[in-house]
């Protein structure tokens, strides 16, 4: 980000870990002053803790990213293009023309993201084909009013947030992004699916009521 002329500010949230996290990024802190870290004081999920993120951050842009690097650092000029183009939101994605994925999951992964997209598709996000890779540019504006209504706490919050958005009529954008598997998920094939299916339905009853915004 320095390299590219961007004054920023990166924010890590630590979800009530129990490794070094925290004192590793106290650490890097020292030496980049613009790293901030938000601490949850227990594990409260991956939807709870970027709703916590978004909501602090202070720029133009929020980017949204897992801190495994899956998709590179170095792909955001392809997120920015899309809203200097006038979209409020680009997202990055595996399954469009384009991408490049460099290292898949195992199988048994790939049918599950398989299967939960199509059911993604069927109850709450038609149209987009990969709610679920973990880097996504918004603009401050269409971050901090989505995520001001984001409920879902664990790892179906993307699909919410989403799913806020088209319902708001902010303009999205699903860019080809490289992707590198990371083998150390936190994704149980059983008890988080379970949870991320009942999460779909949930999206539905919490925000039957929101209306839709600008086309």
């Amino acid at each position: 980000m320095k390299e590219r002329g961007y004054s920023n500010e990166i924010i890590v949230v630590d979800d009530g870990s129990n490794d070094e996290t925290v004192l590793v990024v106290r650490k890097a802190a020292e030496k980049y002053p613009a790293i901030v870290l938000l601490q949850n004081d227990r594990n409260k999920g991956k939807g709870y803790s970027i709703k916590q993120g978004v909501l602090s951050s202070r720029g133009r842009f929020v980017l949204m990213s897992d801190a495994d690097l899956s998709t590179p650092i170095e792909e955001i000029g392809k997120l920015f293009k899309e809203l200097e183009g006038g979209y409020d939101i680009a997202i990055g994605s595996r399954s469009v023309s384009g991408s490049m994925v460099l290292k898949r999951q195992a199988w048994y992964r790939q049918l599950m993201g398989k299967t939960f997209n199509k059911l993604v598709q069927a109850i709450a996000v038609n149209g987009i084909r990969d709610t679920q890779c973990g880097f996504k540019l918004f603009t401050a504006n269409a971050a901090r009013i989505v995520f001001a209504l984001q409920r879902i706490e664990r790892f179906a919050f993307d699909v919410e947030a989403l799913y806020l958005a088209k319902k708001m009529g902010l303009g999205i954008r699903e860019v080809p992004v490289i992707w590198v598997n990371s083998p150390d998920s936190r994704v149980s094939i059983f008890r988080d699916s379970l949870q991320m299916l009942g999460d779909l339905l949930k999206i539905r009853v919490y925000h039957c009521r929101l209306g839709r915004g600008k086309s």
